[in-house]
């Protein structure tokens, strides 16, 4: 993408997706996620088993075993939200989502739970990961707020160049 004429967009924020604390990407366990090879973005380390949407787009992914969700953006962003870290082999036992690929969404917007009794007791991370996965397309900055969070607020901001 590129800046015409010079004019600098508007900042793009990224939502808490639950209750917890947000951390850098480098922070967390998953080595490609923490490289930044699926893109920029934040972790979460859920205190409450409800996830709601980082964004508002239209949900272009859910994943056989539940454990990501995809987000198209009107601005250009694919966002992924990955629910835990090695929790593909759960095979979706914890997770309940509540929308349905091409449905729009709205930042906030209930779309699953993860019952982090049961990730936590399979001996699995409950990390909650977002990035945005067209970042190497884009030229953007992400600006994390760690710390503790609400669902909703504001974790993260992507500023497009």
């Amino acid at each position: 993408m590129f800046n015409l004429f010079g004019k600098k967009r508007a900042p793009l924020a990224l939502a808490a997706t639950a209750n917890g604390r947000v951390k850098p990407l480098s922070e967390v366990t998953d080595p490609v996620f923490a490289s930044g090879i699926m893109g920029a973005g934040y972790g979460i380390d859920p205190a409450s088993d409800r996830i709601v949407s980082p964004v508002s787009g239209k949900v272009t992914m859910i994943a056989n075993t539940l454990h990501g969700i995809g987000i198209h953006t009107e601005e250009g962003l694919d966002v992924l939200i990955h629910m835990g870290i090695d929790t593909v082999e759960l095979k979706g036992v914890p997770f309940t989502i509540s929308v349905k690929v091409g449905e729009r969404v709205q930042s906030g917007q209930d779309l699953a739970t993860m019952q982090r009794s049961i990730v936590e007791a399979s001996g699995k991370s409950t990390t909650i990961i977002v990035v945005v996965t067209n970042s190497k397309d884009l030229e953007l900055a992400v600006e994390v707020n760690d710390g503790a969070i609400e669902a909703g607020e504001v974790a993260a901001v992507i500023e497009l160049l």
